[in-house]
């Protein structure tokens, strides 16, 4: 077994990952050549506990949200469990089962819910470009049935000039937030892609905007016919693809936030998420028909990848 406190490091030509087990298990870095595609640590590496607000810790990079994005409370056949801010398992380290070159297989445990997942992860060359694939395995460890949501957690780096592209089957989005309900209020329906603020004027929201324009939206669509998403970086010629199984994770979250987030005084995300899940919406309190419960002991697999495409830069 790999020493869980280093970082582990996994390369695929000019395209590298760094994975730190100590903290979460965090994808750390995703680079191509002296390119860097996740976002930079909003507030330095540091201890985290189990109810810290994930905007106090380094709001960076590639995590796992499970058993729940949003903080909430949930009554189980043991008893009442409080899942906090963005999930269990950015806050705990992860432990490496096994490492090469180009692969890290990892495992951790939650603490509100008695859930493990282990994740895989494989960096190769394709013709066009890389292919950063995960897959996942998740075992409910306890003798009676377990709830659980999850959400994959990348912030993008971006640049106005960079385009969000969706589906053509995908018309409109629900809202889960939007900072000033600038689209609207939680559970509205937003145009995609071409929404309709709520002062009545049109914006477009595959168009990447400016550091300093403010905006903070999460929205989810699906149940998804396709199962992708994508991220042109137009400003570095880089296309990065999110692609998963509708059937098993069926919603895409897409969190787009251009200085709008966190609140309050000190540094801002510039991001855009494309986040696979298995729910239209942030909190496992929330139940539906995308809720889902593990027997005892019983386990769910799935996957997801990421593609990495070079492609032309716009001229001028």
């Amino acid at each position: 077994m790999a020493e869980d406190k280093e970082n582990v490091v996994i390369t695929a030509g000019d395209c590298s990952a760094t994975v730190i087990p100590a903290f979460g298990g965090k994808i750390a870095s995703l680079r191509i050549g002296k390119h860097e595609l996740l976002h930079a640590p909003l507030n330095p590496y540091g201890p985290r506990n189990q109810t810290k607000g994930f905007s106090e810790g380094d709001a960076s990079g590639w995590d796992e949200c499970l058993p729940s994005v949003a903080q909430c409370s949930i009554a189980t056949a043991s008893g009442p469990a409080s899942v906090p801010d963005h999930g269990d398992l950015w806050r705990v380290p992860w432990h490496v089962l096994e490492t090469t070159g180009r692969s890290v297989i990892m495992r951790a445990r939650c603490f509100s819910l008695p859930l493990e997942v282990t994740r895989s992860i494989l960096l190769y060359e394709t013709s066009s470009g890389w292919c950063m694939q995960l897959l996942y395995s998740l075992t409910n460890l306890a003798s009676h049935p377990t709830p659980w949501s999850w959400a994959a957690h990348p912030l993008f780096i971006c640049q106005p000039g960079d385009r969000i592209h969706l589906p053509g089957s995908v018309k409109s989005l629900q809202l889960e937030y939007s900072r000033g309900n600038r689209l609207g209020s939680r559970g509205d329906t937003v145009a995609w892609p071409l929404a309709r603020l709520a002062d009545g004027l049109q914006h477009n929201l595959s168009q990447v905007q400016a550091k300093d324009s403010g905006f903070a939206e999460k929205l989810f669509s699906g149940p998804m016919r396709e199962g992708w998403a994508a991220l042109e970086r137009n400003s570095i010629g880089v296309r990065l693809a999110a692609r998963f199984d509708p059937h098993l994770t069926p919603y895409l979250g897409l969190w787009i936030c251009y200085g709008g987030w966190p609140e309050g005084n000190g540094p801002k995300q510039v991001c855009v998420a494309l986040e696979p899940s298995t729910a239209p919406v942030d909190s496992l309190a929330e139940t539906g028909s995308w809720s889902r419960t593990l027997k005892p002991s019983e386990t769910v697999d799935w996957a997801m990848e990421l593609e990495l495409e070079r492609i032309p830069i716009p001229a001028g």
